[in-house]
């Protein structure tokens, strides 16, 4: 069954581009060229996944976005020549499931596009008080953490770190977001987050100069990758 797919994008170039592009994978595109006509059409349509430019010509991005989030639960990527980190972690607080970057390669595009729609379709597995992911395994209710079904030794910040990591599978969570779910809304140094980071890779990660789990977003946040079947 085909994937009904919004984009919100006001260069013919890309609309055009993305057409053809979608043209040939199991989707179907409509095109919004500003946040008014985006807003509409998401009122009489229903849609799987949003890509989201925030250069538009009548409503700034980020606030379409946030319109979006408070109607909506399906994923939302923005996709905008915006490079400037602080835009990044505006747009996933603001939540976004995902941002690419423009100029994109389409193969990382729709790879994007695949993880988010995983993402949704994902969320009763999420829910549930066991989530595994490849080799890895965290049991919420017992509070357990599992390598190759051996268990793993926590510190419980350490624990924490992981089931936000978990429950987010694929996606891109700011340092923002894990520093207020684990050390509270008033937490200001991020060096204890990135030391962190480092411990759990130690105990997770084959080598930790090549990550296999846990990935840095530079000056964004952490992706744990998806590793389960579609």
């Amino acid at each position: 069954m085909y994937k009904q797919l919004l984009l919100v994008e006001d260069d013919p170039t890309i609309t055009d581009f993305m057409k053809v592009v979608f043209s040939k994978e199991q989707y179907q595109l409509k095109v919004a060229k500003t946040g008014m006509e985006a807003l509409t059409l998401v009122q009489m349509e229903t849609f799987d996944l949003l890509l989201l430019d925030l250069g538009l010509p009548d409503i700034d991005g980020i606030e379409l976005l946030k319109i979006f989030r408070k109607r909506m639960t399906i994923p939302i990527i923005v996709v905008s020549a915006r490079t400037n980190e602080v835009e990044k972690v505006k747009a996933l607080d603001c939540g976004a499931d995902d941002y690419v970057t423009k100029p994109f390669g389409t193969n990382e595009l729709l790879a994007r596009i695949r993880t988010s729609l995983r993402h949704a379709g994902n969320q009763q597995a999420i829910a549930s008080p066991v989530i595994e992911n490849k080799q890895l395994k965290i049991d919420l209710d017992k509070q357990l953490f599992y390598k190759e079904g051996k268990e793993v030794h926590l510190t419980k910040n350490e624990y924490r770190i992981l089931t936000v990591l978990f429950q987010q599978l694929g996606k891109v969570v700011t340092y923002d977001t894990l520093m207020t779910a684990v050390w509270g809304p008033y937490s200001g140094d991020s060096q204890i987050l990135r030391v962190n980071m480092s411990n759990i890779r130690k105990k997770i990660e084959e080598n930790t100069l090549e990550p296999e789990y846990l990935t840095t977003e530079i000056g964004v946040g952490y992706r744990m990758k998806d590793y389960r079947e579609n």
